[in-house]
């Protein structure tokens, strides 16, 4: 199924199993990336300990970068919470946030904003996770803000009575999402009368009747050292941690805790379910009651959906074959039980029921016949390979530390290997034959609804609110202001080697030996909207997608079982990738190699690919998503400009392999192509190897034009996306701007925008939801492109406050321009930006990224010690010029979705 057309379908369904709170700063990529690696676990030193109070203490060394990540995982969730509140596990969590003795809320949050980086957490059956991404050094004010939070909770009526109507709009709001509402209602099936028969989110009638007594006394039962793990990743001396952790900790006393509940789910008897949905595309989901983290079988489950999934099994090959638009399975696993859902996607306004009896044959098939041992072997070696990138992410090695041990049980991950290392095809087949077994499945269709008018941007969990943002100075407690009140001179960060193969090819190289395991990113430069030929709409995307058939050399098949032999994680088109352990990186590379410079291009492939591209346009040129990008585009690019061209399905169906072909020939070129390579390997090396695969690869031709040109001011305009059954408008304010990334201006927008909308400490949020309560949530953000650039504000509201808010929104735009920040916020938006770019380095991933970004921007490698130094350097007078040079207020166009 085309890329670009689709989101990840799985991801829909599946993210809902848990809520998260999210500050300004998303989570890492990796934040619950697979367990972590054996090997690096060899190099990395672990310090356990067990306080006197009972409380356990796991300290894991990686050097990737000055950065710590802490995890105070609570063993307590939502399974746990009385009778009839089922949310009362997530009220604490949101009430974690509110200030505690030694530590009011305004504090908390003013520290939040000024250390930067990524603080969180998240609610679910069995656990609660409060984590901190910060730099190094400020791993001691992490740690007091959690001493403090676990001892002296303030949980008055009057925070409770505030944080109760945030629960509340968050539940209204996912109540309105078609994927919710079938996630829970699969899980009441599967898990009647349980404590899982509720997920964590709770319900707007038990907050309704839930007071601050009831939340103190949750509290004082759960909330002890006793029943706490806390996981510190990162730079920091193992021995030296604990030590202070002692100190920290020691003084909180133990508690007697109350008995723990037990799921143990009944018999499951076949239903059929059907929900209306604002999908692009239809869905079958076909689920099973699977294994938990905590069982036996827990491994082999993993390797089973692996199998599954796999792009050489039955289930998958319904793409190919030109059943399914997607098709796939996902495993969900809880502490005590999962959930396993067989999907398979077909075009809005199709009849499903031919692709819901191959959907069940095939399942019934795998049931009676068992899965081929060969993709059980693929399975395990991916398993055990993946366990080799935990090292790689600095926040990512702390989640699967804290998974494996505060919620899986065990003593450490390594754990987790030994079991993948066991499970055998019997064991595989074993656990197929129960858990695929038809006659416990819930069925469920997801049909699009055909109005064109579908509910939209209604996400699982989201921003929600820990603390109302003070507005007005702070003062911080003695032990946060060392760290956070002064800023010290940025370090430079050192630069990677660069360099640029005879073909034009751009090769950066980031080493970075915490894990025996390399990665390759690529990406090239093409425009579609400058490259496609006119009438040939939609040529990129089908080009792109037909990368995953095969190469001159290997079919579809026998290419992704020599990718599975070294269990290398590989994607093609103009975005590329590679991962695999380190002895098999030149595997690696000369199949991707060969899936970029001899892509096969079948014919028969080709009428799959074209034939689902133009299924799945007919839904999505109808989905609300697409209409609010398409508004949002027309407002601020003028009428013909080349980024509003959009294929149709009657101009795909018209294109022929030869377009593709050609495309390909003369899009797909070295000298518009950047490499990075990061990990367990030295710069000559990754020279010599990419030179080796990719130093043939000749560009024909003069190079194409692939950036928009400079486009006019955009000027004020409304639009509407009708949604009546929307419970809340989305609005959308958005004007293009008249610089690009080269104007070193850009750093005095960036740095001004955090402290407009910065998260809980910005503007936007003090003014619109502290101070009015106008908003539930309201963010800001600036976009860059070679040749353009455009600026943004977010915000969703009852249709009764949108002009108050937008009004609002607006002042605070204008303020911007018309006064300079005080002393107070201009530091705290230098720290939080300083921060982050610190927090950039503690993950390949975001290393490769944001190397990749830079070059797509035309900018240089060293733009982050450029921006520390601008930031630094910044005065408050900077910001303000900026912001009255190159935002207009009165020219923000508006587009709102909803009722």
């Amino acid at each position: 199924m085309n890329r670009c057309l689709l989101p990840s379908l799985f991801s829909l369904l599946m993210a809902g199993s848990s809520f998260l709170c999210t500050p300004a700063l998303a989570a890492s990529p990796e934040q619950h990336a697979p367990a972590p690696a054996t090997q690096a676990q060899a190099e990395a030193p672990v310090v356990r300990a067990t306080l006197p109070n009972g409380m356990r203490v796991i300290i894991v060394r990686d050097r990737l970068a000055p950065v710590v990540t802490t995890e105070m995982n609570y063993l307590i969730g939502s399974a746990a919470a009385p009778e009839g509140y089922p949310g009362m596990a997530h009220a604490l969590e949101h009430m974690m946030f509110r200030g505690s003795k030694g530590l009011d809320r305004d504090q908390l949050s003013a520290i939040g904003a000024r250390m930067g980086g990524n603080y969180n957490a998240d609610t679910t059956e069995n656990t609660t996770q409060y984590f901190y991404t910060a730099p190094a050094e400020d791993l001691d004010i992490a740690l007091r803000i959690e001493a403090l939070r676990m001892n002296g909770l303030t949980l008055s009526e009057e925070e409770w009575t505030h944080e109760r109507g945030a629960i509340e709009q968050e539940v209204s709001r996912d109540l309105s999402s078609p994927g919710y509402q079938y996630l829970s209602r699969l899980q009441s099936i599967l898990f009647a009368h349980t404590p899982y028969e509720h997920d964590a989110l709770g319900t707007r009638d038990s907050f309704d009747h839930t007071d601050a007594a009831m939340l103190r006394r949750f509290y004082q039962d759960w909330y002890a050292p006793n029943n706490a793990i806390l996981i510190i990743a990162g730079n920091v001396d193992p021995d030296q941690t604990l030590a202070h952790v002692r100190d920290i900790f020691s003084p909180l006393p133990a508690r007697t805790l109350p008995a723990r509940p037990t799921v143990t789910p009944g018999p499951v008897q076949p239903q059929m379910l059907s929900f209306p949905t604002d999908y692009p595309v239809g869905l079958i989901a076909i689920a099973s009651r699977m294994p938990g983290l905590r069982a036996h079988d827990y491994a082999t489950a993993q390797i089973l959906s692996d199998v599954l999934s796999s792009q050489r099994g039955a289930l998958y090959d319904l793409v190919p074959e030109g059943k399914a638009l997607l098709a796939g399975f996902d495993y969900a696993p809880k502490a005590d039980a999962g959930i396993g859902i067989a999907l398979a996607a077909f075009p809005a306004g199709k009849d499903p029921s031919a692709l819901l009896q191959t959907l069940r044959e095939t399942l019934a098939s795998l049931c009676a016949h068992g899965v081929p041992s060969d993709l059980v072997d693929a399975a395990r070696r991916k398993e055990l390979a993946h366990l080799g990138y935990s090292a790689n992410s600095i926040s990512g090695l702390a989640s699967i530390w804290s998974e494996a041990v505060a919620v899986m049980g065990l003593d450490s991950p390594d754990a987790v290997a030994s079991a993948y290392a066991a499970v055998t095809p019997e064991d595989v087949n074993r656990l197929a034959r129960e858990v695929l077994d038809p006659s416990h499945a819930i069925t469920a269709i997801l049909t699009p609804r055909a109005s064109g008018h579908p509910v939209a941007d209604k996400g699982f969990g989201g921003s929600e609110s820990f603390a109302a943002s003070p507005d007005h100075p702070v003062a911080l407690p003695q032990w946060a202001q060392k760290d956070l009140m002064t800023l010290t001179p940025p370090v430079p960060t050192p630069a990677p080697s660069s360099f640029t193969l005879p073909n034009g090819l751009h090769l950066i190289v980031r080493p970075a030996h915490v894990s025996h395991t390399i990665n390759l990113y690529g990406s090239i430069r093409i425009g579609a909207a400058m490259e496609e030929a006119a009438g040939k709409e939609g040529v990129s995307d089908i080009t792109d997608e037909l990368f995953r058939y095969g190469t001159t050399t290997h079919d579809r098949v026998s290419f992704q079982k020599a990718l599975d032999d070294i269990a290398a994680n590989e994607y093609a088109g103009s975005d590329f990738s590679v991962s695999t352990l380190t002895p098999d990186f030149e595997k690696g590379l000369r199949l991707l190699a060969d899936n970029m410079l001899h892509p096969a291009f079948p014919e028969k492939a080709f009428k799959v690919v074209q034939m689902n591209t133009a299924s799945s346009l007919v839904g999505l040129l109808q989905s609300p998503d697409y209409l609010v990008r398409r508004a949002i585009k027309s407002a601020i690019n003028p009428p013909h400009d080349p980024s509003l061209r959009q294929a149709t399905p009657a101009q795909v169906m018209k294109l022929t392999l030869q377009d593709c072909r050609d495309f390909y020939a003369t899009a797909y070129r070295p000298d518009m192509t950047t490499i990075v390579v990061t990990g367990d390997i030295t710069p000559q090396k990754a020279l010599e190897m990419v030179r080796a695969t990719f130093g043939d690869w000749h560009a024909t031709g003069p190079a194409p034009k692939v950036d928009l040109p400079a486009r006019p001011d955009s000027h004020a305009s409304v639009a509407r996306v009708p949604d009546q059954s929307s419970l809340q408008d989305s609005v959308v304010l958005a004007e293009s701007l008249g610089l690009t990334a080269q104007n070193p201006e850009h750093f005095a927008l960036a740095l001004g925008n955090e402290a407009l909308g910065g998260g809980f400490s910005g503007h936007l949020y003090r003014d619109l939801r502290v101070r009015t309560g106008y908003v539930y949530t309201v963010s800001s953000s600036l976009t860059w492109a070679r040749q353009r650039a455009a600026y943004s504000i977010t915000f969703g509201a009852d249709p009764s406050k949108i002009a108050p808010a937008r009004d609002a929104a607006i002042r605070d735009v204008a303020d911007m321009q018309a006064h300079p920040l005080n002393d107070d916020e201009l530091t705290m938006a230098k720290s939080a930006l300083l921060h982050e770019l610190s927090l950039e380095q503690a993950s390949l991933n975001s290393i490769a990224a944001g190397y990749l970004q830079l070059s797509g921007l035309g900018l240089p490698l060293d733009n982050a010690n450029r921006a520390a130094r601008a930031y630094y350097e910044m005065t408050a007078q900077d910001v303000q010029k900026a912001f009255a040079r190159w935002l207009r207020p009165a020219d923000m166009a508006e587009v709102i979705k909803g009722p």
